[in-house]
């Protein structure tokens, strides 16, 4: 009873935030950590993580839903720009950032070491859009931050398997790691994508042929990220690479099947909530575990070999510096590499903007995975021994996360004013795609006008109503029956215009679908037509 108290205590700190976050004008991540805080020094239970299930618990549905939302054609249009950061900033970072923490901390081991670095290198973006929200963030900026997030997610954790096991077995080579790494990556990849297509491929024989309801479909995506990160787990792969790719397969497969509009416009708001209430409660507990471990700052800080705790203090500020400096370092470089490949193909040069660095460099914030990461650090030791400065790593993790979004809360805005990132226009794009959609929807009606007219009757009721739905300017006529026989006859043109409606929706949908499978138009785009058209569909099948 008492820990389900306290995880309804928890989703009800996740409500709160968000109305204190606007009355305070504080980041979100901010305000629910304080919370988290408050709830550890009051009388409810302190919340005791099991790593492994707090592991398995949040990071395969965030991820999946990161990767299943995220726009595919801002990830192909940037590619190069996204792998430089997703993998080569993430080794640069834990090579760097690993002796660094060897050097300042020489009692912390180097592989321990190398773990708290993978640990504290992936960024968080919904922390960004938080602290940001009050600044408009340039679009082609966000989605490079939510690809870089969504790779160096699994990249930083798969460092991370290396570390913790060169700690437990106290050996690492070379050629084994790129093996294992190889086996982890292409694995995780097959089983997400393979897991996510029979899953979707059953459900739409399943729908076919015993019809579909509202529910099972949504249960089913809910599940689809935990399928499998188990069953890439169970056969020692990535978990975490077969959760992204499950997400990044999903927007595929849906594409593909027939999913009602009314499914479609529910498990988007399911997914809303659970992404809000997951996000929510990391930082929540974040801010509950923080009294915990100040408490053993005293115990924490002699493992390092000192007596006063504000060493701790001195320890996260110079390896949250050190984070931002190889940020900006590759962020520099990678932003000249990137102008020198469009000068050698004759585009016209551009300046390089040090505000643009200095704000990628700030938006690394460090979040949910962060903190999932060094939980998940072992207990003990194979001979039982306890794991190696494991409180440290926790306390350095934690305080990484709050300078981080402290500092992003205080200089992300200012860099931000004005900031501009040469990008297509969004709006062109939509209102091309609307129009073509806007055309095989009037023969669609057409179509359907012609096959409902057949039998001749009803064929003036059909004519008008066809009229009436492709103007599109004209309201529908409020038609107030007095009688019976207008009752029934104002029924029956409701009826034949809710199909006419529907079969140009639907047309609409499917048209928009092969603009994106096709590659003719973009993600963005393409799914926000979808929603107004789903919401549409909606409203009518009613």
């Amino acid at each position: 009873m008492n820990s389900v108290v306290t995880v309804l205590i928890l989703l009800l700190a996740v409500v709160v935030s968000g109305p204190l976050a606007r009355l305070s004008r504080l980041p979100l991540p901010l305000v629910q950590i304080a919370l988290g805080a408050l709830i550890a020094y009051s009388i409810i239970t302190p919340v005791q993580l099991d790593p492994d299930l707090f592991f398995l618990l949040f990071l395969p549905p965030l991820l999946f839903v990161d990767g299943w939302r995220i726009p595919k054609d801002g990830l192909r249009r940037d590619a190069a720009i996204i792998l430089e950061l997703a993998l080569g900033l993430l080794v640069f970072t834990v090579l760097g950032v690993g002796l660094f923490v060897h050097w300042l901390i020489p009692s912390v081991p180097l592989p321990v070491a190398f773990a708290l670095a993978a640990v504290v290198s992936p960024t968080d973006p919904i922390a960004v859009q938080a602290i940001a929200a009050r600044v408009r963030i340039p679009k082609r900026m966000m989605r490079i931050l939510e690809g870089e997030a969504l790779l160096n997610d699994a990249s930083a954790l798969v460092c991370l398997r290396f570390a913790v096991g060169a700690t437990l077995t106290g050996s690492f080579s070379l050629a084994q790691a790129s093996a294992t790494f190889l086996w982890l990556a292409i694995g995780g990849i097959a089983i997400g994508v393979g897991f996510t297509l029979v899953v979707a491929k059953t459900e739409r024989w399943i729908g076919s042929h015993l019809g579909e309801d509202t529910g099972t479909p949504i249960l089913t995506s809910l599940l689809i990220p935990f399928g499998a990160y188990l069953l890439a787990e169970a056969v020692h792969c990535s978990g975490v690479l077969a959760a992204v790719a499950a997400g990044i397969s999903m927007s595929y497969a849906e594409r593909a099947g027939e999913v009602t509009a009314l499914t479609r416009v529910k498990r988007g708001a399911v997914w809303d909530m659970v992404q809000m209430a997951a996000n929510g409660v990391i930082f929540v507990l974040l801010g509950e575990q923080i009294p915990g471990i100040l408490e053993r700052a005293d115990a924490t800080v002699q493992i390092a070999g000192h007596d006063d705790a504000w060493w701790l203090a001195v320890y996260v500020l110079a390896i949250s510096a050190a984070l931002a400096l190889l940020r900006f370092v590759w962020a520099w470089t990678s932003l000249r590499l990137t102008l020198f490949r469009e000068a050698r193909r004759g585009e016209a040069p551009r300046q390089v903007s040090l505000r643009l660095v200095a704000a990628m460099s700030f938006a690394g914030v460090k979040g949910a995975v962060t903190l999932a990461a060094v939980l998940t650090l072992p207990l003990a030791l194979t001979n039982g021994a306890p794991f190696p400065a494991r409180d440290l790593a926790i306390f350095i993790a934690a305080g990484v996360i709050l300078v981080s979004l402290v500092t992003a809360s205080i200089c992300l805005p200012r860099l931000l004013r004005n900031l501009e990132l040469p990008e297509p226009s969004a709006r062109a794009e939509l209102d091309r795609a609307r129009a073509l959609a806007a055309r095989v929807a009037i023969r669609a009606i057409e179509q359907a006008q012609h096959d409902m007219a057949e039998d001749g009757s009803d064929a003036d009721l059909i004519a008008d109503a066809s009229s009436r739905i492709m103007a599109l300017h004209r309201h529908r006529v409020d038609l107030t029956p007095h009688d019976p026989a207008e009752a029934a006859q104002t029924r029956k043109v409701e009826k034949i215009e809710r199909q006419l409606r529907l079969a140009g929706l639907r047309a609409e949908r499917t048209e928009i679908f092969r603009l994106a499978q096709a590659r003719e138009l973009g993600d963005e785009a393409a799914r926000k037509v979808i929603r107004e058209i789903d919401l549409l569909e909606a409203r009518y099948s009613i």
